[in-house]
């Protein structure tokens, strides 16, 4: 297991739980005001979505991400029947918030379909940030790296500009544990050709902003789940701290909205380029998933 590959998963893992308490929040200076500047863990006010979750624990992006990562050291392999039914099983008796897209999708599944067709219509970049524990697993194979990340993307979030855009992050992921600097991955990322995501826009975008303070610039693109708002503040969390984790995760937290999938992807990519070194280690030792994390990424690495 590299040091960089660990850290990836885990950054990414930490980029989610840190937006856990804060998460939604629209309005930045109720945000500054109500939680401080968020340097830690914090537990979800009672009038948050996610109230009953406690602080270091996963929104249910991650808790998603988590179940990916469980079918990985399962089955050894990417198994999108397996990643399916664990899935399912999370939802079954999910006590935290359930999404719109995880609901179309659940109700896709009890008609019948499959998880190849089982997908929502969400334009969520929540569907395309669950691809860390796939870049772990699968980075000596780029062609199943794109196909699996496409794969487990579409399975709840049948839009195309979200499957293209999990596919251009696993890319970047990759190019980071190859070694490529996060801003040269991202632009090899984009190299790749995308049918219907405007990638090389808002890589742009996401570029060009990098000398802007972060409230301002994704104040600037959009707040929102959406993913032609959210997808160049990702780029522009990566660009503007490509060796600074804590900086990148604080900040994309004070910027709100969805904060929690920003979190995900802008925590793997920047994680990959900084190691295990460059994690807070309070923010390592306060996941409440940590041991679990830890010892699935002990049995995919001994695959």
């Amino acid at each position: 297991m590299s040091d960089s590959a660990k850290a990836m998963v885990l950054g990414s893992f930490i980029g989610d739980a840190l937006a856990l308490g804060p998460h939604w929040e629209y309005d930045t200076t109720a945000l500054a005001q109500r939680f401080g500047s968020v340097t830690g863990y914090i537990d979800p006010p009672e009038d948050s979505l996610h109230a009953g979750k406690k602080a270091g624990e996963l929104t249910h992006y991650g808790d998603q991400t988590l179940v990916l990562l469980d079918s990985l050291a399962a089955r050894g392999c990417f198994d999108l029947d397996d990643f399916a039914a664990r899935w399912q099983q999370l939802f079954a008796t999910y006590d935290g918030y359930v999404d719109g897209a995880t609901r179309m999708t659940l109700n896709i599944f009890n008609f019948g379909e499959g998880p190849a067709n089982s997908g929502s219509n969400s334009s969520d970049l929540a569907g395309a940030a669950r691809v860390a524990p796939l870049v772990f697993a699968l980075h000596g194979d780029l062609i199943a790296l794109v196909e699996a990340s496409r794969g487990q993307t579409k399975m709840t979030h049948n839009h195309a500009r979200v499957i293209e855009a999990a596919e251009f992050f696993a890319r970047t992921a990759w190019a980071v544990l190859g070694g490529k600097t996060p801003v040269a991955a991202l632009e090899l990322a984009a190299e790749a050709g995308y049918a219907s995501a405007p990638i090389s826009q808002w890589l742009r975008l996401g570029l060009a902003s990098a000398g802007q303070e972060t409230v301002e610039a994704i104040a600037g693109f959009g707040q929102t789940c959406h993913i032609d708002e959210a997808m160049p503040g990702v780029i522009h969390l990566i660009a503007r701290y490509p060796r600074d984790l804590a900086s990148c995760l604080t900040q994309n937290v004070m910027a709100g909205g969805d904060s929690a999938a920003r979190g995900l992807l802008a925590g793997m990519v920047v994680g990959a380029a900084v190691g295990m070194a460059g994690l807070p280690k309070a923010w390592v030792g306060g996941l409440a998933a940590g041991k679990t994390i830890a010892e699935d990424l002990q049995i995919i690495a001994a695959h």
